[in-house]
C-alpha cells in the first residue's frame, strides 16, 4: 500500500529525504518500520538503478526482485569479497559432503542386512535340525540303517544261532564277534581230528 495514505513516508522517501508520492515503486516493498532493509540496497545497489529494475519488471514480480536484491545485499555487506556467492559455495559443499555420508551409512548398512540374512539362514538351518530331532526325523534316520545292514546279512547268519530276542538292539561289533565265533568252531574242530588221524611213525 502507498505510504501517503498513512501520512508516513515509506523506508525508501525518508532515506533519501524526500516526499513519498502515491505512485511511489518503493512504498510496497520498503515499509517504514524497516529501514535498514533499504539502507542495504541503496548501500550496494543505488537507488537509481533499483528504481530502473522495479520500473522493468511486471508488478507480481517486484516483491521476490527486493526480497532478492536485500538478501544479496546483506551478505555482500558481511561479506565483501564472496557476498550471497559465499553462502551458495559452502552450501553446496555441505550438500556434496552430505551426500557421501549417506552412500557410506547405505553401503554400511548393506553389510549388516547381508549379515543378518546369513545369520537368519544358519539359526533356521539348526532350528531345523533340532525339530527333525525332537519330531523323530533322527532317529528314523538311524533305523533306516539298520533296516538296510540286516537286509544284507539275515539275522541268523549275524547271530550265529545265539537266542537273541526279536526287539534287542545290539552294536554291529558285537554281532561280528557271534559270526566268527560261529565259523571258528568248526574250523578248530576240524583241526583237532586231523591231529588224531596222523600216524606219527
Amino acid at each position: 500500500m502507498a505510504s501517503s495514505s498513512t501520512n508516513s513516508p515509506c523506508a525508501a522517501c525518508k532515506f533519501l529525504r524526500r516526499k513519498c508520492q502515491p505512485e511511489c515503486v518503493f512504498a510496497p516493498y520498503f515499509p517504514p518500520d524497516q529501514p535498514q532493509k533499504f539502507a542495504n540496497v541503496h548501500k550496494v545497489f543505488g537507488a537509481s538503478n533499483v528504481t530502473k529494475l522495479l520500473n522493468e519488471l511486471h508488478p507480481s514480480q517486484r516483491e521476490d526482485a527486493v526480497n532478492s536484491l536485500a538478501y544479496e545485499a546483506d551478505m555482500r555487506l558481511r561479506d565483501p569479497v564472496y557476498g550471497c556467492v559465499g553462502v551458495i559455495s559452502l552450501l553446496q559443499h555441505q550438500l556434496r559432503q552430505l551426500q557421501i555420508d549417506l552412500s557410506c551409512a547405505k553401503s554400511e548398512l548393506s553389510k549388516y542386512q547381508s549379515l543378518g540374512i546369513l545369520a537368519a539362514t544358519h539359526q533356521s538351518l539348526g532350528i531345523n535340525l533340532l525339530a527333525g530331532a525332537a519330531d523323530g526325523t533322527a532317529t528314523a534316520t538311524v533305523r533306516d540303517h539298520h533296516y538296510h545292514h540286516h537286509q544284507f546279512f539275515p539275522r541268523e547268519q549275524m547271530f550265529g544261532g545265539l537266542d537273541v530276542p526279536a526287539g534287542s538292539n545290539y552294536d554291529g561289533g558285537i554281532l561280528a564277534i557271534g559270526q566268527i565265533t560261529q565259523f571258528q568252531q568248526p574250523r578248530a574242530a576240524a583241526g583237532d581230528d586231523g591231529r588224531r588221524t596222523v600216524d606219527p611213525s
